[in-house]
């Protein structure tokens, strides 16, 4: 059972980190090359990276909790567990902050682009920021994946 709670790091490493990838560097870029109607690939895209943000809530939450109980307090000393940590809040902010703030502006653009609107200056700000953020999130996994969370201490 113990070789099942370590594998199953690895596999929760992998789809959280290749849908990072996947979904953020790949399958967006295609889409917005892809389909001419931004606002359809902003909605879409909008979509994948929730789901992404979910995919990371669950597997986050599995490898905090698998390090806390295979090591106990002394998970909080490595840095592995904090990089997992780090991860995790940026993605619950992504999720339950950032992007719900991009969605009301849109809303409060009504039906205008919201690129075209008086609030494309706002949006763009609250994008770069979450373009950021979710980079850093992205190259810390990165590095979670070359380093792996699941060794054994």
């Amino acid at each position: 059972m113990k070789n099942l709670a370590h594998h199953t790091t690895s596999l929760a490493i992998t789809a959280w980190v290749g849908a990072l990838w996947a979904i953020g560097y790949v399958a967006v870029s295609i889409l917005f090359r892809a389909q001419p109607d931004k606002q359809l690939a902003g909605m879409l895209s909008g979509q994948m990276l929730t789901m992404v943000s979910y995919i990371g809530i669950v597997c986050g939450a599995y490898l905090l909790l698998y390090r806390l109980a295979l090591s106990g307090k002394a998970a909080v000393q490595e840095w592995m567990f904090w990089l997992v940590a780090a991860m995790f809040v940026i993605t619950l902010l992504l999720q339950f902050g950032i992007y719900p703030l991009m969605a009301d502006i849109k809303l409060q653009a009504q039906s205008a682009d919201v690129m075209q609107s008086a609030l494309a200056p706002r949006f763009k700000m609250w994008h770069g920021i979450s373009s950021i953020l979710y980079m850093v999130e992205s190259l810390s996994g990165a590095a979670l994946v070359i380093k792996g969370v699941s060794r054994r201490p």
